[in-house]
């Protein structure tokens, strides 16, 4: 059973008003081994994915490029058994979908691994200690109650020093790497208030949005969801945060657990049926949001609804730069590097309207990391599954903060935050880190940049 405000398990009916989303019909195989046959033939093998792909300008290797992984898709297409060296090079993939704004040929690589990842799922049998921490990630992270569960002892884990005592005996990297890296990659935690339902407009009424509260944003990163609802009432919109909400399926929809991801977008679907617009703070799960009338195309009950639910969707960013400044905004006299989120930036290509938000405070300064275009590390489960590479690329991301000499380092996307953050503690930077809507909410409170620069990465 589970427990308030969680994420409806598959099978599970948990969703508002009693209903339970229907079982989605067996997954065709063959007709997605078709379909990856049908959209490789699209590659031209002419290396403009090379650049912009992160294993690629880490190892060189054409296997961990997405011209090489789409070589190895076909060749399973068209019969070739998925063997161990095969899976490896499917696993090192961060599904950034940089190749897919870099390529000429409009290759779809994002359907191409999903489909891959899920014919993964179904055919390759991995090792116990994979499996149980695959079990352990997929069974807490996309349930929020769960998650919240953990917050205490997790809490007097940190506030104890037992945190760091850990860290300095190395037992858990000997135990497994895998849960080293869960655990380091965990913030510091506070204080969590929680949301009303509903947050009231403040002055003239402009419009009705519904806001996701996500999963690990909301147990982890409460502070974003409150200045998103602070700052979307102070522009003039009533923010209606439904109850019965729980995972939106963006952690399994991207790790090719198609199962999975439909029943909670089906959930998703009928907890924000009834608002126009669904404002949504974290970069994975608009993504996943926005790709709802895909995942459910083949459904009938669900297609139309799916659709709508897609077509209203919006991020943060791009919704407050559509609805434009009302509030009025006050200076935050600090420097600040911003980090594209892989799949705020090539999945859903908002890249201008979050800066153009941010150099609209006065007195703020937004300074350019390198090679933006190249993932932090994080992409969801990645930083878990793939320690040793998510450590190279969050090492990578970090020195190009650090070349910035910004005082606050600002990002989208909770996993992009906890990642970068735990790489910059491990170069020995302490370095503030916020979310675009605690930047403007600064603002737009007039708390200034001292509110944001006293949290630190460490």
């Amino acid at each position: 059973m589970t427990a308030p405000g969680d994420g409806a398990a598959p099978g599970e009916s948990t969703a508002p008003g009693g209903h339970t989303p229907p079982a989605a019909e067996p997954v065709d195989a063959l007709g997605q081994l078709g379909e990856v046959t049908k959209l490789a033939g699209d590659c031209v093998h002419c290396g403009f994915c090379l650049p912009t792909c992160p294993t690629y300008v880490l190892w060189g290797e054409e296997m961990d490029s997405p011209r090489g992984r789409i070589h190895l898709m076909q060749q399973h297409a068209e019969g070739t058994p998925l063997t161990g060296p095969m899976v490896e090079h499917f696993d090192r993939c961060l599904g950034c979908m940089a190749c897919v704004t870099s390529c000429p040929s409009g290759v779809q690589y994002d359907r191409l691994i999903e489909l891959t990842r899920a014919e993964v799922d179904r055919e390759h049998p991995r090792s116990p200690g994979e499996r149980a921490v695959r079990a352990a990630v997929f069974n807490l992270f996309p349930y929020p109650a769960r998650l919240r569960a953990l917050r205490g002892p997790l809490r007097a884990y940190q506030k104890t020093g037992l945190d760091r005592l850990v860290r300095r005996s190395g037992l858990l990297e000997r135990v497994s790497p895998m849960l080293a890296a869960m655990e380091r990659l965990a913030p510091p935690l506070g204080r969590a208030p929680r949301l009303p339902e509903r947050v009231a407009a403040r002055g003239e009424h402009r419009a009705t949005v519904g806001m996701l509260t996500g999963c690990v944003q909301r147990e982890f990163f409460p502070g974003v969801n409150a200045a998103t609802a602070r700052v979307l009432a102070l522009e003039g919109c009533d923010v209606v945060i439904p109850k019965g909400q729980g995972c939106c399926g963006a952690l399994s929809l991207h790790s090719g657990r198609d199962e999975e991801a439909r029943a909670f977008a089906r959930r998703t679907i009928i907890a924000f049926e009834r608002v126009d617009v669904i404002v949504v703070n974290a970069a994975g799960c608009g993504s996943a949001m926005k790709e709802y009338v895909k995942l459910l195309a083949d459904e009938p009950d669900w297609a139309s609804r799916a659709e709508a639910l897609s077509a209203k969707t919006r991020d943060f960013a791009e919704f407050v730069a559509e609805l434009g400044p009302r509030a009025e905004r006050r200076p935050v006299p600090a420097t600040v590097a911003y980090h594209d989120a892989c799949h705020l930036s090539h999945a859903q290509g908002i890249r201008s309207q979050p800066r153009a938000l941010l150099a609209g405070i006065p007195g703020l300064e937004v300074r350019e990391i390198a090679d933006p275009e190249v993932c932090c590390g994080s992409a969801g489960t990645y930083n878990i599954l793939q320690p040793e590479a998510a450590a190279e690329l969050g090492d990578r991301k970090a020195s190009g903060v650090r070349a910035t000499g910004a005082e606050l380092l600002v990002a989208a996307n909770p996993g992009c935050s906890m990642q970068i953050a735990t790489a910059l503690a491990r170069g020995g930077t302490r370095i503030a880190v916020a979310h675009t809507a605690e930047v403007l909410d600064a603002s737009l409170r007039g708390l200034g940049a001292g509110h944001l620069l006293k949290r630190s990465s460490s």
